[in-house]
């Protein structure tokens, strides 16, 4: 270190070409994009320990996410190491984010109706009222914690809808998410191992509880995933019964995990850019741009996996069949070589071509979704209540694939 504190160019490329996504730093998961600048800078193309690579830059990122006919989503040689023949083996290797064509197209079809602007368009009013209503809870107290009273409270509600949960059936839901997903961290050790496959077969539990429910009385909402789900294996395209669980679940920890870091990471970056937030309050327009800085500016999904089905070369270094590749959505994000001045929030960036829903074939069903959550929840607390505060600070979660605020105590009055 100088006597600024600040690394040498040498110690720089030493802690660059030293990191190691099983073994991070504590201060990685409070602040990544330092070690993602060094990186790039240093190392760009890093090779980890165990063999595998991790990619920091916006164009290899974006090279790998376009070519599924070289790297693969399928998990199971990946992950069966990882995880063994457990719950959440069985979960990763069959929800539709992990498969490739064309399972993944059959599957990913039937999901499509449910996120068409039309069937948006009718969700819109719900998801104004159910944020309205966590506004006038905060202002009867005068304050919240903005993840469990607002920034997860709304897509739970959400989709515990879609998939016809019954609303005081829904306290497990957002534990079994998180347990699930906590799992996929570059080394989740025993007890997230065992908690998240745990989650995996309460959830499964429930949900062949809830299926047998909808079979003998068809949901009438026309926003409910699930009764869509089933009416598609009348018609024939049917899902096995694995396949329609693991679905499920996807279908909340995709919607809940990425909308809930969205929103709680945009108002702790409102409130940490003072000039921003008076921005947006003076121009409620920009709430459109907004959102899409805050999911550039800290990534609700901060890492994805693929690995190669075939010899292939990224950023000039030569990759075998079987090499497997993190890549760095976070850190594609501030990549100044697509994005100037990268580390500054500015609501109104445009172009924005952010990676926060990635690219391709497996770009987020749900983005449009998540946008519209992020829209409503961001813009009408900041319109409702003109003296946000920071009641104490964000406490992040010991997570480095998911931009995470465990919990962030603000006063609104």
């Amino acid at each position: 270190m100088t006597a600024a504190g600040v690394l040498s160019e040498e110690a720089e490329r030493a802690a660059a070409l030293a990191l190691d996504l099983r073994a991070l730093p504590d201060d990685f998961y409070d602040d990544p994009f330092p070690y993602y600048h060094r990186l790039r800078r240093w190392d760009p193309v890093h090779r980890g320990p165990d063999g595998s690579y991790f990619l920091t830059r916006y164009d290899d990122v974006v090279a790998v996410y376009q070519d599924h006919h070289t790297w693969s989503s399928d998990k199971r040689v990946e992950f069966a190491p990882k995880f063994g023949a457990s719950p959440l083996y069985e979960h990763h290797t069959t929800s539709v984010v992990f498969r490739d064509p064309p399972d993944h197209t059959r599957i990913r079809k039937l999901f499509a109706p449910a996120f068409t602007p039309r069937a948006l368009a009718a969700l819109e009013p719900r998801v104004a009222r159910f944020v309205d209503g966590l506004l006038d809870r905060a202002a009867a107290r005068g304050g919240m914690d903005v993840v469990e009273d607002f920034a997860a409270a709304l897509p739970v509600q959400l989709i515990g809808d879609m998939l016809g949960v019954p609303r005081e059936e829904r306290g497990p839901l957002r534990g079994w998410s998180l347990a699930i997903l906590g799992a996929l961290e570059p080394e989740p050790g025993p007890r997230r191992l065992e908690a998240g496959s745990r989650a995996v077969d309460e959830f499964k539990g429930y949900l062949r509880r809830l299926i047998a429910d909808r079979r003998r009385r068809p949901s009438t909402d026309p926003g409910e995933i699930l009764s869509a789900l089933l009416a598609a294996e009348d018609a024939g395209d049917r899902l096995t019964e694995l396949e329609l669980l693991h679905q499920c679940i996807f279908l909340l920890n995709a919607g809940h995990e990425t909308t809930t870091n969205l929103i709680a990471n945009a108002v702790v970056s409102l409130l940490e850019h003072p000039r921003e937030h008076l921005r947006l309050r003076a121009e409620p327009g920009l709430i459109t741009t907004a959102v899409e800085e805050f999911l550039r500016f800290q990534s609700p999904n901060q890492l994805g996996n693929r690995r190669a089905v075939r010899e292939a070369v990224l950023g000039g270094v030569a990759m075998d069949a079987g090499t497997l590749v993190t890549l760095g959505i976070g850190a594609a994000n501030r990549d100044p070589a697509q994005f100037p001045d990268p580390d500054r929030l500015d609501i109104g960036r445009t172009p924005n071509r952010h990676l926060a829903f990635i690219t391709g074939i497996h770009a987020c069903a749900g983005m449009w979704l998540a946008r519209m959550e992020g829209r409503a929840a961001i813009g009408r607390l900041v319109a409702r209540f003109p003296n946000l505060r920071a009641a104490g600070p964000p406490v992040r979660a010991h997570r480095a694939r998911f931009r995470v605020v465990s919990s962030f105590p603000i006063t609104v009055g």
